[in-house]
């Protein structure tokens, strides 16, 4: 792992006992001494604390104007920019000419700017994407001395009001910049778990003591990879690079919640994005496949690249698959021919050159608990 970059906190992660492994360039923590299952009922019951500071954080300050800069930001995806009021957060999704995803992101309107977090893997393309797109409109500002971490579950607002009381107020997808012991921390409430919970930027100088803090409260467990991979599964959530690429839609990928209907066919600001053709006719029309929940019957998980089939006929391939701790019982998503994509339809999975039998499924496997 010579060549990799580390986190900030690497040393307190080997202090927790952390297991580091290879992930998106960094030595990342994957389990702690608890365990996958331990991590990921614990964030279900409690509050699990993340390291994700290797996701990239950018700034877009206008040139001009922020009306600008928000009509140049929602050229380049399906979503309503100019639209979200200050102090709140939308998820969006760079697409390409043919529709395809390039990176699914977090942006929040901080009065007089965005705050955009992209996914580590992509975030050099990006920031890329952003600087030739944007360049007319906006300063495209990188942020690389802030730690980025994320405290989730049914505990994360006692345990964080501790350090902020001013959390408690906060809504779903609502942003805020508080103060903790005169260090600025940059506040979502949002996660990838699907629980309530927040994320946190806060600068390279401070994190450390900040997330000391937060893991010092009775209820928070440090969480890894692992848990952060089977929790956001049973939240029916996207990875990028494995459940949403550039070969997949955001209506072939189950996201049109994502596409405000002033973006869609008959809106006021209809159109106007890469591959908006393709993705307006699937909306209006459906598309020719589907993401979808998948139910194996027994024990063994069916993961990533296990071939699909409905009869002799092969019916899509599996995306995301593991066990879910919280259902005791393995989970997976895939794309299927949309006329098999009804849930109860029955499946085959292909196991070790065995076929099992697999159920389509509701997303998200376990509800959404986000405060409203």
């Amino acid at each position: 792992m010579s060549d990799l970059l580390r986190l900030g906190l690497h040393d307190l992660h080997v202090h927790l006992g952390g297991k580091m492994v290879p992930f998106a360039g960094y030595e990342m923590p994957v389990q702690y001494p608890a365990g996958v299952m331990k991590e990921h009922l614990h964030t279900r019951s409690a509050a699990g604390f993340f390291d994700v500071s290797h996701m990239g954080q950018v700034i877009l300050r206008p040139k001009t104007d922020m009306a600008a800069l928000c009509a140049g930001f929602e050229a380049l995806m399906p979503v309503d920019v100019a639209g979200l009021a200050q102090g709140r957060q939308r998820y969006g999704l760079f697409t390409n000419d043919a529709g395809g995803i390039l990176d699914d992101l977090m942006f929040a309107n901080r009065g007089d700017h965005l705050f955009v977090v992209v996914n580590a893997a992509c975030k050099a393309a990006d920031i890329a994407h952003m600087q030739a797109h944007l360049a007319a409109v906006a300063e495209v500002i990188p942020i690389t001395d802030r730690a980025l971490f994320a405290l989730q579950g049914p505990g994360a607002e006692v345990a964080l009001s501790a350090l902020l009381p001013d959390v408690a107020a906060m809504r779903f997808m609502d942003v805020a910049i508080l103060d903790w012991q005169g260090a600025e921390i940059w506040v979502s409430r949002s996660g990838y778990t699907g629980e309530d919970g927040f994320e946190l930027s806060v600068a390279d100088a401070h994190a450390l003591a900040f997330a000391e803090a937060v893991l010092a409260q009775a209820s928070v467990m440090p969480i890894g990879l692992g848990a952060r991979d089977s929790l956001r599964l049973e939240a029916g959530l996207c990875l990028y690079g494995h459940d949403i690429d550039p070969t997949t839609t955001p209506v072939e990928a189950g996201l049109t919640w994502a596409i405000q209907k002033v973006r869609r066919s008959g809106g006021a600001r209809a159109g106007g994005f890469p591959g908006a053709a393709r993705i307006l006719h699937e909306l209006d029309h459906g598309p020719a496949r589907l993401r979808v929940g998948l139910r194996p019957e027994g024990r063994a998980p069916m993961r990533e690249g296990t071939a699909l089939f409905a009869g002799d006929a092969a019916a899509g391939t599996v995306t995301s698959g593991g066990f879910g701790p919280t259902l005791e019982a393995p989970v997976a998503m895939g794309y299927v021919p949309a006329a098999l994509a009804t849930h109860g339809t029955r499946l085959e999975g292909e196991v070790r050159g065995k076929r099992l039998p697999v159920t389509v499924a509701a997303l998200p496997f376990v509800p959404t608990t986000y405060k409203s």
